[in-house]
């Protein structure tokens, strides 16, 4: 019987510089039990590491459409490392398009990408992602608990949504920063495609623990994007 497909972003905060293996072997075991449910496909985002690159090559002077693909390049680094704790229970190589990830989805195998287009940030990649492949739920798994009304890192006192409407995502986000590597939470495209293919969506922090309670045991965390 052909599994239930779901697309998991995984926060760029899960690869870092001191980023030990023993961390990435917790998350390729998840991986690997969520693929015993469902046919997986995670998206890896670039973090730390990315922009620390894409800062440097700024100021040696490349244009933004470079920097996008100098961050795509590191988030499929980081994919790469997820898929080498996998085995052959994963696809062996990261689709870098839309049909890349249609011929990957033959194999039913889990299949782990980073970044797909310059322009978009892998929140949007993941929600093309989902939409292209059918996907039943997207997991946005993000370096805060949810969505706010204000930026919590800023301001203490911002209430975080329990569910939101897309529609009022959308309007928050209209003056969202399209600058490679500036990318938080969601943006105006991961939105627009969530609301077109009515994805049904939740953003949460991301932890072993969280994903296990949310994809596994459907326990609700974080906030859940309605359309």
């Amino acid at each position: 019987m052909v599994k239930q497909r779901i697309v998991i972003k995984l926060s760029g905060s899960l690869f870092n510089f001191d980023t030990q293996a023993s961390q990435l072997k917790e998350y390729a075991q998840l991986i690997k039990k969520i693929g015993e449910h469902f046919q997986p496909i995670v998206v890896t985002g670039g973090g730390r590491i990315a922009r620390f690159y894409i800062n440097l090559s700024r100021d040696m002077g490349l244009d933004e459409a470079g920097l996008d693909l100098t961050g795509i390049m590191v988030s499929h680094l980081n994919a790469k490392l997820l898929i080498s704790g996998l085995g052959n229970i994963c696809y062996p190589t990261t689709p870098k398009n839309l049909e890349e990830i249609s011929l990957a989805l033959v194999s039913e195998k889990i299949i782990i990408t980073g970044g797909i287009y310059p322009g978009q940030s892998t929140n949007a990649t993941s929600a093309l992602i989902a939409e292209r492949t059918g996907a039943v739920k997207f997991f946005n798994a993000t370096d805060v608990e949810g969505i706010y009304d204000s930026d919590p890192r800023i301001n203490p006192n911002a209430r975080q949504y329990d569910t939101i409407d897309v529609k009022k995502c959308i309007d928050m986000l209209r003056n969202e920063n399209s600058m490679a590597g500036t990318y938080d939470l969601m943006d105006l495209i991961s939105l627009k495609v969530i609301e077109r293919s009515r994805l049904p969506t939740v953003v949460f922090k991301s932890s072993i623990e969280n994903i296990e309670k949310l994809v596994l045991n459907g326990i609700h965390i974080g906030t859940e994007i309605t359309i």
